[in-house]
Order: C-alpha cells, then structure tokens, then sequence
C-alpha cells in the first residue's frame, strides 16, 4: 500500500489574531504543490517482536526526535481508537518534501495515512469525516484531505474550496539549511486585520500580487536571517513574477512564466522548479 504525500505553500499568510487558547487565528490561501513524500505501509505479521502496533522508519531526509512520535504514526492511533480491528503496521515514509519549510510535509503525510487506512480498510469514512480526524492532528492537515487551492481562517483548519488555477504557471522552492522554529516565528508577530484579505487578492491577475500579497513572518524571520530575505530577491531577479516566504518556515517559492535551472542558481539549498498542477 503506497500513497505519496504532497507539499502546500501558502499564497498570504496573515495573523489577524491571537486566540485565549494561546494559538493565533490566520488567513491564508494554501495551493497544492506536486513535491512529494512516500509513503508505503504494509502488515506486520502476527509474530514480529514489536512493541508498537503500528512502527515507522523515516529515510532520505533526517527528522529530529523519536520516530514513534510522528504524525503518520498518531494518525495510525487516532483511528484505532475507532476502529480497533486495524491490523498493526510497518510504516516507511520516504521524505521528499523539506522539512522545516512552511510546506505541511508532516501535516501531508498525516492526512496521506487518514486517507490511506480509510481506503485500504474500508472504514467508510467521509470526506467531512475524515477532514475532522485530520484536524485533530494538526492546523493544516484538513487541507491535506481535500488537496484542493483553499482559504483557511481560524488556525488554518476552517477551509473554504476557491476556484484558484496556477496550473499556466512554474515555481520554483528554495529551502536553504536555516530552521525557523515555529514558536519563534509566532513570538514576534503582532496580530493585525490586512487591509485587503489574501483570498481577494489571489483572484486578481498573479502580476499584482507583488504589491499586495504578504505573509506576516517574513519581516521578522528576514530581520533575524537575511540570507533567506536574500533568496526572495534573488528569484525576483531571476524573473519571478511573485515571490515569497512559504508559512512560518524557511522556504521560499517563485512564480515564473517559464522554467528556470533553480538547483544551478542555489547549489548546496534544496531547490526545484516544477510545473503547477
């Protein structure tokens, strides 16, 4: 059983909020993006000596911390608790998307094994069903349920579907070695209302954008690490018709009419140039 997980960026991200929870409410647009993980999940037989019921390896990029805390691995759990006749599982999960980038590769991978149980196992589960179990995982994992261009509010789990198609253009991802912790990112942020909200934005011609799409970390992630203020620029000069920082994290996304040799333009970074979906 093999699924592959894709990457989110965020078209404006605003933090308009912060909530008594502690967290903060947000409005931001997320669009697919076809960089993938892979995830493949097969039976564990009924006599290997695992202490888990359901056990993971992650390889090709390194995760920091106990591998069993994954959200694969909690996704697994958060349906057994439903469903105790799921079988115990081997999970490995091949990582494509960088972590630490603003790119919901966890959340992705999340929502990637709801879906993946829910089919395989046939659990019945909705899509509203199953966007409610994602939730509980994370902020943006219920985007990773539908995978389709969406406004989200609240703390990025109240989508609304729009009528978004960047499929005319490229972009370009650089992420370079820099983590930007997301409780850091948020501590320097001071909630406020845009004056034009993203999902308005984002339905005017992507050459206005420039001007008015913001995501809110960037001037304080860019004050800290200007290297990564840097790359925005640089893929502005290499033609972008817009650029910005992808979430709270250290990625950083162009849109280009055409392609562009990204991997030659930042050696030694994560980088790629795709065609949008």
């Amino acid at each position: 059983m093999i699924t592959t997980p894709i990457a989110k960026i965020n078209l404006g991200l605003n933090v308009v909020e912060r909530r008594p929870d502690g967290y903060h409410n947000l409005q931001t647009v997320f669009y697919p993006v076809a960089i993938k993980d892979a995830l493949e999940v097969c039976a564990m037989s009924d006599d290997f000596p695992s202490p888990y019921d359901c056990d993971i390896k992650v390889t090709n990029i390194r995760i920091e911390g106990d591998e069993q805390r994954n959200l694969v691995v909690k996704a697994y759990h958060l349906l057994k608790a439903d469903f105790p006749s799921l079988p115990r599982l081997h999970a490995h999960l091949y990582k494509g998307i960088p972590t630490q980038a603003g790119m919901g590769g966890g959340s992705s991978d999340a929502s990637a094994m709801l879906l993946l149980l829910n089919r395989e196992f046939q659990l019945g589960l909705s899509e509203e069903q199953l966007i409610g179990y994602a939730a509980k995982l994370g902020a943006d994992c219920a985007f990773f349920v539908m995978n389709r261009p969406a406004y989200a509010e609240g703390i990025g789990e109240k989508l609304q579907p729009i009528n978004l198609d960047l499929s005319n253009w490229y972009i370009a991802v650089v992420r370079p070695d820099i983590p930007v912790p997301t409780k850091e990112a948020f501590s320097r942020i001071t909630p406020a209302f845009p004056q034009k909200c993203c999902k308005d934005i984002v339905m005017q011609p992507v050459e206005t954008w420039r001007e008015e799409l913001t995501n809110d970390f960037e001037q304080s992630v860019f004050a800290l690490h200007p290297e990564i203020g840097a790359i925005k620029e640089r893929l502005y000069q290499l033609g972008a018709t817009y650029a910005a920082m992808s979430g709270s994290g250290s990625a950083l996304f162009g849109l280009f009419k055409n392609p562009i040799d990204v991997e030659r333009e930042f050696e030694g970074m994560f980088s790629i140039c795709i065609k949008m979906a």
